[in-house]
């Protein structure tokens, strides 16, 4: 693992020891050696011995990493805060090394332990990362699988009720047609009834419907 900002600390603290490396590329490969040596000195894959129970809360991942800090107290939060102190925050960036490389010597800390911190808590925090998106991942899977049951239930339930639909319409369909039939017949029994009664009288006391039977006929006998 190498970034950047780890150099932060090591690259001035290297040129101060290699006086007879002069150039600045120099300074960079023994800086970049060094902090791949801190590096690999560091655990491969941290273990989560306590559940997070708020992700957002970075503190809570280093203690579940069991990420301790050291007895002197300068971790790579420290350093970070005394980054954003009101006496160097708006200094440059060699007067904040310069700084912070005397307050480390003056607790008897080495840079190296600073990086060791921060390479810890980066790896835990890569670490968690997989484990965040490992369970994004089966939620995921799990939703996909929960929406084509729920679809396939969708389906199956609109197919039931075409055919409700359907089979209500043909119930319908049948029942106009036997009305029909029947008022057909009702129409030549009225009309017996009319010509037999017509022997009678010359008015017309039975009630005949012209024309075929259907809705219209039913809708223009009077009740």
């Amino acid at each position: 693992m190498s970034k950047k900002w780890y150099n932060y600390f090591l690259s001035v603290d290297q040129a101060e020891g290699s006086q007879e490396e002069s150039s600045d590329a120099a300074v960079q490969r023994a800086a970049a050696q060094t902090v791949a040596e801190i590096a690999s000195g560091v655990i491969a894959q941290p273990e989560f011995t306590a559940p997070v129970a708020n992700p957002s809360s970075f503190e809570e991942i280093y203690r579940a990493a069991e990420i301790a800090a050291s007895p002197h107290g300068f971790t790579i939060l420290k350093i970070i805060d005394l980054t954003q102190s009101e006496h160097i925050r708006n200094q440059s960036r060699d007067v904040k090394r310069s700084s912070l490389l005397l307050a480390l010597e003056a607790a008897g800390v080495k840079p190296q332990e600073v990086v060791q911190d921060a390479v810890r808590r980066d790896k835990a925090l890569d670490a968690y990362e997989s484990v965040e998106q490992k369970a994004l991942h089966e939620l995921e899977t799990k939703k996909i699988q929960e929406n084509q049951e729920l679809q396939a239930e969708i389906e199956k339930r609109v197919s039931e009720m075409q055919s409700r639909i359907q089979a209500n319409n043909e119930e319908v369909a049948k029942e106009k047609e036997r009305f029909y039939g029947w008022q057909l017949k009702k129409q030549q029994e009225e009309q017996k009834i009319a010509d037999a009664v017509s022997f009678f009288t010359s008015e017309k006391p039975i009630t005949t419907t012209g024309g075929p039977p259907g809705p219209a006929a039913s809708a223009g006998k009077p009740s």
